[in-house]
Parts: structure tokens; C-alpha cells; sequence
């Protein structure tokens, strides 16, 4: 790390509040960044998430931050015991002493094997960075950043995994979904969200997801204490009509989850959701309920390829077209995951960002 800079800690509400109003001077006038809700990172640093800034030694100015964080869970699922790192943002001439200070304290801490991220805090929750299709904004729940972090990351040498694209649709008519039956007589039938019931509905999806996403080479199971944390708020957004579950016989099998994209309203507050912004929010709700977001979808593995989630879609479609969206993202998908891209080729959808993490051998 270059003498002129410095990494330090975040010890203090001080040093939290240039951590987040970094990003204020890195994307100055740039509508394109979502930036994460500082709600969340300041719960995170709370519960001791390790924070960092890096300073500039001539002016004290911080130039660069990161999480530098360890998780037990993802170190088994890669094979290999990781430095984490997230929230990383930096200025152009900031990247290098950036990684480099990153580096020495993965070093320093002498049981990591390589450097993974940027994750905020794991794979399956967020962190990423795109590497095409700069001209299209961001979205909540993704990433977006400039062409040159991807020159700087691969520059200092770190590889591209979990190669992904996020996607974009159009929202076509939807199809009439009545309850119908499996050829082998089994009860299929499509269930909506319900705010009055949100608690055990989340539960429910988060037993679907872990052993949908199981498979996947960077997920991790998500705790119930992790769902809250994630979904924190979650009731003030959400469109019950974009909550989706599908039971067989009774038994749930399949699940999608969009939530309106509320991504503008996000960098106008410069993602301060706190509550008098979720009360503007909550007021003005109908102005940002054109577009959505899918956030997460899934199927049982001992149920896939049955044509269930093609059911989900099309009940989604219908209720996306009821509600007056014309607009559907999705948060990014595995290259290695044809059968979910081909699903959005079919809606007349294309990939709208290149999607990566970043690794390093120490």
C-alpha cells in the first residue's frame, strides 16, 4: 500500500458517516448508481461488520472503503478459506493502494487462501460488479458501477466467478392461471402474498429457497435471522400481487418474488430509507409501481422440470399486467443457468448487465 494512503477502521459514527457519503462524491450527478440502503450498512456495522476507509495521507480525504468480513458457511461451499470484502467503492487513482491494503490485512491475518468479493454480505444477498452494459442504470438489489472498475479489479489480478447477466422484460399479457391438477392427480394451485401473514410466508419461502438455491456453487443457506435482516421494511413495499407460491398437493414447490423498483426514489434519498423517506415512499407508492424487480424464483430440485415455475410465470405475468407494470428486471442469473435465462428470452427479454464477483489467490 502506497505510503500516502492509509486504511483505518471504522470505530465511530464519524467514520460511518464518510464510509456511506463516499459514494455521494464517487457517483456525483450519476442517476445510474442505486446505493445500498444505509439503514442496512449501519445495522451491519452495529452488529461488527468489520468497516473500513481508506485516507488519502495528504489530505486526510477518504478516497476508498470496504468490508473486509469472514463467513465459516461460504468458505466450506468454495472449498477454500476467503477474505471477504464488499461495499467496495474507490476513486480512480484510490484502486490500486485500495487492493493492495485489502491484500495485506487478508495477509496479515495468515489463515485466508484468497480474496472473494465484492459481496455485501454474501453472494446470495448482494455485491457484484457489471461488467457491460454501462448505459443501463441499476436497479435495488444489484449493482452498477463504471467501466473502470472492472479495468482495476482485473488489472491487480483477479479472476471473474460466478459469471452471471442481469435481464430485462417487457410485460407481456399474462395467461389465465386456474387451480389445476399433475397428470398424476395432484392438486396444483397458485398462492398470492399477504401482508397480514408476511412473517410465516417469508419462512415458508426461505425453507423453498435454501433447498432450491442448494445446488448452486456460491450460495449459502439463509438463517431466519438473516431473512428478517434482509427483509426488513419488506411490508411497506410490497405489492402482495408479486408474491407467488405454488403448492402440490397441498405442499409448497415453487416460489417467485418481485417487489416494485423503487430504484429512483433510492438515489434520490441517496439511499437514506429512513422513516419520514418511508413515509414519503409509502405516499407516493402508485408512482413507482410501472416497473418491477424479480428478486429471487425458484422450484424444489425434486420438482424441477415439471413446468411449475413456467404456472408461476404466468400467473405473474397477469397480475403484473393487472397492476399496470410494463417493465420487469431480474437480479442476476448464473451463466450455467440456461433454463432461467431461456424463461426471459421467452418474455421477449435480453440480459441487460454482465454480471461478476472477483477472486484472488493469496
Amino acid at each position: 500500500m502506497s505510503v500516502r494512503h492509509a486504511l483505518r477502521r471504522v470505530v465511530d459514527r464519524r467514520g460511518l458517516r464518510e464510509f456511506l457519503s463516499l459514494t455521494d462524491r464517487v457517483y456525483a450527478g450519476e442517476p445510474r448508481f442505486v446505493p445500498p440502503s444505509r439503514q442496512q450498512v449501519r445495522r451491519w456495522w452495529r452488529d461488527g461488520v468489520p468497516m473500513y476507509v481508506l485516507r488519502d495521507g495528504a489530505t486526510g480525504a477518504v478516497v476508498g472503503r470496504t468490508t473486509l468480513h469472514t463467513d465459516a458457511a461460504l468458505d466450506a461451499k468454495l472449498g477454500r478459506r476467503c477474505q471477504l470484502f464488499g461495499l467496495t467503492e474507490f476513486t480512480d487513482a484510490a484502486a490500486q493502494p485500495l487492493f493492495e491494503a485489502i491484500t495485506t490485512a487478508a495477509r496479515a491475518a495468515g489463515d485466508r487462501d484468497a480474496l472473494f468479493g465484492p459481496v455485501a454480505l454474501l453472494p446470495n444477498q448482494a455485491g457484484g460488479v457489471i461488467t457491460s452494459g454501462y448505459a443501463d442504470r441499476g436497479f435495488i438489489d444489484s449493482a452498477w458501477n463504471p467501466p473502470r472498475y472492472v479495468s482495476a479489479y482485473e488489472s491487480y489480478g483477479f479472476r471473474r466467478r460466478f459469471e452471471s447477466d442481469t435481464w430485462i422484460c417487457p410485460v407481456p399479457a399474462g395467461d389465465d392461471v386456474p387451480a389445476g391438477t399433475d397428470p398424476d392427480g395432484a392438486e396444483l394451485t397458485v398462492h398470492r402474498g399477504d401482508v397480514r401473514r408476511l412473517a410465516d410466508q417469508l419462512e415458508l419461502l426461505r425453507e423453498l429457497l435454501n433447498a432450491s438455491f442448494a445446488q448452486l456453487g456460491y450460495y449459502t443457506e439463509i438463517s431466519a435471522t438473516q431473512l428478517r435482516r434482509q427483509t426488513d421494511g419488506l411490508a411497506y413495499l410490497l405489492d402482495e400481487s408479486l408474491l407467488l407460491y405454488l403448492t402440490r398437493a397441498g405442499r409448497p414447490v415453487a416460489f417467485v418474488l418481485c417487489v416494485p423498483d423503487i430504484s429512483e426514489f433510492v438515489v434520490r434519498v441517496r439511499g437514506d430509507l429512513n422513516l419520514v423517506n418511508q413515509v414519503r415512499l409509502l405516499a407516493t407508492r402508485r408512482r413507482y409501481r410501472r416497473e418491477a424487480v424479480l428478486i429471487v424464483k425458484g422450484v424444489l430440485p425434486e420438482h424441477q422440470g415439471r413446468g411449475y415455475q413456467r404456472l408461476l410465470s404466468a400467473a405473474l405475468r397477469r397480475n403484473l399486467q393487472a397492476g399496470g407494470y410494463t417493465t420487469l428486471r431480474s437480479t442476476y442469473v448464473g451463466r450455467d443457468n440456461p433454463a432461467s435465462a431461456a424463461q426471459y428470452r421467452a418474455l421477449g427479454g435480453r440480459p441487460l448487465h454482465g454480471y461478476t464477483f472477483y477472486e484472488k489467490a493469496l
